[in-house]
């Protein structure tokens, strides 16, 4: 796609990335076919090349107004477009540049200024464990429309963590909202390490990925957020602690882990924190990608019949941000689950999408009841996923329990 760029921005870092960017896109139109929000509205500027073609505009210099702005806010940035594009468009980084340019020229109305900066600011706080816990106390009470964003209070297991020391350690990102919402996720990913031989470390400087605050378009506090990380983790990537080196950062949310494996891309630019960054992204592993060679000692452990049948939904940001496919309904069927995917849209995003379903309410129950439907959970069956956010998303639209894979691997070892 031949462009050429407004004087402001010829020569600044988004101007030179969305522009190389922009020159790979064909016009081919097959990321249409995959678009979640294309699918539901059938508008070309509700679809990935509508997109580019507004981000390209802006850039040219057009003026960008309220309608750009929300053609642009009902992306998912779910990169199912990626994997479908035939050239290797990086739609996700270009998406993220065109909002970052058209929300400096557009001003929004302030009850969505308001909403975004109470969950940038809310689901990051350190007062964001007490106000969940006082949610789940009160959730009787709460408004059908909030219930399903506050889980019930979590078990007694959700919080027991293993004591063992192994000489082989990984170092796992807490996240920010999962240790309030659903912290047997991370007990359970410790747990059933900690049962193949491996120790996993928590960094306490370590907070929020960076996702959330980039998404909404704070940059700066995204970069401000990578950098806290990468602070933390440093001295046990480096092996400067007692505990010794890591030999893995581990990442049990896909969201969180799309987003530190890009940390290096995100902090290119700046000389203090670029190298670091990309070692970071290097060591970043989905916590799928360790399974392969922790099947011989799990199998070990766990009795010769699992029980229970599986549907599976693998999250955007596995499939089509990390591009991992197969990994976790590969591993759970070798240790003996049984597990199906939808045979039908299984690429296709089920409306999550971090704070999205918070944002973008009507389409995101579209897609949760599109991606329900393609699942077609059976009586008894349980729904697993890679994601906190389409855990909690896909539970409030079925009866069928919903739970992370790592859960019900850690409770059939028990």
């Amino acid at each position: 796609m031949q462009t050429h760029l407004a004087p402001e921005y010829q020569g600044t870092p988004d101007g030179t990335a969305a522009e190389a960017i922009l020159r790979k896109c064909v016009h081919c139109g097959f990321c249409t076919a995959t678009c979640p929000t294309y699918q539901l509205l059938g508008d070309e500027l509700d679809g990935p090349r509508g997109r580019i073609y507004l981000i390209k505009q802006v850039l040219e210099g057009e003026k960008p107004t309220r309608s750009t702005q929300q053609h642009l806010d009902r992306c998912l940035t779910c990169r199912n477009c990626e994997s479908t594009c035939p050239s290797g468009v990086q739609y996700g980084q270009l998406v993220e540049i065109g909002r970052r340019v058209v929300d400096a020229q557009v001003e929004r109305p302030r009850g969505e200024q308001f909403a975004r900066t109470l969950l940038k600011e809310g689901l990051t706080s350190p007062l964001f464990g007490p106000a969940m816990k006082l949610g789940q106390l009160f959730r009787p009470l709460v408004p059908a429309k909030l219930k399903g964003k506050v889980p019930a209070r979590p078990g007694p297991r959700a919080h027991q963590w293993p004591t063992r020391s192994h000489p082989r350690k990984v170092l796992m990102l807490m996240g920010c909202v999962q240790p309030s919402m659903m912290p047997n996720i991370n007990s359970a990913t410790a747990r059933v390490l900690d049962a193949a031989g491996l120790q996993t470390l928590v960094a306490d400087g370590a907070g929020c990925c960076g996702a959330i605050r980039s998404h909404l378009g704070d940059h700066d506090g995204g970069l401000a957020d990578m950098r806290r990380n990468i602070d933390a983790w440093w001295p046990l990537v480096d092996g400067l602690t007692s505990e010794g080196k890591v030999e893995a950062i581990v990442m049990n949310a896909s969201g969180c882990g799309v987003t530190v494996k890009e940390y290096g891309h995100a902090l290119a630019h700046d000389p203090a924190y670029a190298e670091k960054a990309r070692r970071i992204g290097e060591l970043t592993k989905d916590l799928s990608e360790l399974l392969p060679d922790l099947v011989p000692a799990l199998k070990k452990r766990l009795p010769k019949a699992v029980s229970g049948s599986l549907v599976f939904h693998p999250p955007c940001t596995l499939q089509h941000g990390q591009q991992l496919r197969g990994g976790v309904e590969g591993v759970m069927r070798d240790l003996g689950f049984e597990v199906r995917i939808a045979t039908n849209e299984s690429h296709l995003c089920c409306g999550s999408a971090g704070t999205y379903s918070v944002l973008q309410p009507e389409l995101s129950l579209q897609l949760r009841d599109r991606k329900l439907a393609a699942l077609a959970p059976q009586a008894g069956e349980v729904v697993i996923s890679a994601n906190i956010g389409c855990i909690q998303h896909l539970g409030t639209g079925t009866a069928a329990p919903v739970r992370h894979w790592i859960e019900v691997l850690d409770d059939a070892l028990a």
